[in-house]
């Protein structure tokens, strides 16, 4: 007899809990995806394995020894001004009648400009001649009256001889003689005076008239036709003319930067809109006195160029470079190609960093320099095995000038200024010679062995460095490791950025 009773209602929990065939279908789906798991799963190491097993072997990057040019340069930021500006001002006051030129208009050294009324200026000068002519109609009539005294007094003196005359007469005849001698001195003063007050008058009326001060580019016009000019304080500005023909940079720069700039240097420039093209010339002055801007302290220096074809225009922006070092013509090498000697001098030592230190001029997979303080000396300890892949970003961060991962060079720099940004001196004064410095190079022979050499190497920058001695013009050297070609599969992941990293899972900082 069951204990159930027969009015409990049957759940459908209850119902499939002991309903075999619901059992069955619930464990035939479990299998289905089991398999597709292991499917999943299995497809995943195969593709794994295969891309692995697909990657070639790396070769050496071999570059050949050729003549060129090297400069390391100091950047900075300008901006291009005209060498002569001129503020063409009114002299007189008036209403600016006409105005004869527009902004932009090229102008020759005394073309008329403007003109201002001068109605009162002219009847100045009208009134100043009347005024001389007066004058100058009185002289004859002092002229005859001294002659008239001087007569006077003549016959008084031959008749005070003969005593035929009396004292008083004699007298009167000298002092009507001195007043005709003044009376006519005091008429010429009054008559230059006059002239020189007429003088005034008609430069005045000239200054109602404005004629360019220098040929030039009008770059502004700072006044309208019909503006009331009041030039009896100061002299209002009406436009501006600038000669463009000869252009200055007035250019920023740094407080570390500025030991290295010196007067008379060589300097190019290159502007947004001008392409690749170059402007070339010489350090014309230091000022002395700073920009102060946000704590920053900057210095103002200046150079002239010549600008005969007008494609440099006023406020442009300018990109600077000082040349502080320069080799032209000379054998170059790839700075990846040298390995430079231990005993070198400070600040021009590459600790086996260059070439020969690991694959393609790498560091060891041991250690990279500047990685997280842990290893000998601060370096990171890496205990996996370092991918191409990761050799490769590492290759082209150094060649972009972006430095050793981690944050900077390794200790006492590159040659050259290798790997950090700045001017990338070999030494610390400007312009001074270069100091040499050993280093060896894997030069190939013709039967593409290899064999390391003794070279001498003097100016070098991040990319290249000038050998004094050891090689010849069109010998070749290993300069790195040149990466294999992957599969299609991997060249797309690495598109994608879906870099899988070392075994392990470890994953450097800079490569996240």
């Amino acid at each position: 007899m069951s204990m159930t009773d027969p009015q409990q209602p049957t759940t459908d929990s209850a119902i499939g809990e002991f309903n075999p065939s619901s059992r069955r279908r619930r464990k035939r789906r479990n299998y289905f995806l089991l398999i597709a798991a292991v499917i999943v799963v299995a497809i995943g190491v195969s593709l794994w394995l295969k891309d692995d097993a697909q990657v070639a072997e790396d070769q050496p990057l071999i570059e050949t020894v050729t003549k060129g040019n090297i400069e390391n340069t100091v950047a900075a930021a300008g901006s291009l001004k005209p060498l002569k500006v001129v503020e063409v001002g009114a002299q007189v006051s008036g209403l600016l009648q006409k105005l004869h030129v527009e902004v932009g208009d090229v102008v020759k050294e005394g073309q008329l400009l403007a003109e201002i009324d001068a109605r009162v200026q002219a009847s100045r000068v009208e009134a100043s001649r009347a005024n001389l002519a007066a004058l100058e109609a009185q002289i004859d009539a002092r002229k005859a009256g001294l002659e008239l005294a001087r007569a006077n007094a003549a016959r008084q003196e031959r008749l005070r001889t003969d005593k035929a005359t009396s004292q008083l007469d004699y007298d009167n005849a000298v002092n009507a003689l001195a007043s005709a001698e003044s009376s006519l001195t005091q008429l010429q003063k009054q008559i230059e005076q006059s002239r020189a007050s007429l003088d005034s008058d008609e430069t005045t009326l000239e200054y109602s008239k404005i004629f360019a001060p220098i040929g030039g580019t009008v770059v502004s016009i700072d006044m309208i036709e019909g503006r009331t000019l009041n030039a009896v304080q100061m002299a209002p500005t009406i436009l501006r003319i600038a000669d463009l023909s000869t252009m200055t940079v007035q250019t920023e720069i740094s407080e570390a930067d500025i030991a290295s700039v010196k007067k008379g240097m060589e300097v190019y420039f290159t502007t947004l809109g001008g392409g690749d093209r170059r402007w070339y010339s010489k350090v014309r002055q230091i000022l002395p006195t700073p920009l102060v801007e946000n704590n920053v302290v900057l210095y103002t220096g200046l150079f002239d160029i010549e600008n005969a074809d007008g494609s440099l225009m006023p406020e442009m922006t300018a990109q600077v470079f000082f040349v502080t070092e320069a080799a032209r013509d000379v054998l170059t090498v790839p700075i990846g190609a040298l390995t430079f000697a231990e005993d070198a001098q400070p600040g021009n030592a590459a600790p086996q960093m260059a070439a020969g230190s690991g694959p393609g001029g790498m560091p060891p997979a041991g250690a990279m320099p500047g990685g997280r303080p842990g290893g000998a000396g601060g370096a990171m300890v890496f205990n996996g095995e370092m991918t191409e892949e990761m050799r490769q970003r590492i290759r082209e961060r150094i060649a972009q000038g972006g430095g050793f991962p981690g944050g900077g060079p390794p200790p006492g720099g590159f040659p050259g200024g290798f790997g950090r940004p700045g001017n990338g001196m070999s030494q610390g004064a400007a312009g001074a010679p270069p100091a040499r410095r050993d280093a060896t190079v894997k030069v190939v022979r013709v039967d593409n062995s290899t064999e390391e050499r003794k070279v001498v190497i003097g100016v070098s920058s991040r990319i290249k460095a000038e050998v004094i001695s050891g090689l010849a013009e069109g010998e070749k050297v290993v300069a790195g490791i040149v990466q294999a070609e992957s599969t299609e599969t991997e060249q797309q992941a690495g598109s994608n950025n879906n870099f899988r990293g070392p075994p392990g899972g470890f994953m450097p900082p800079f490569m996240r």
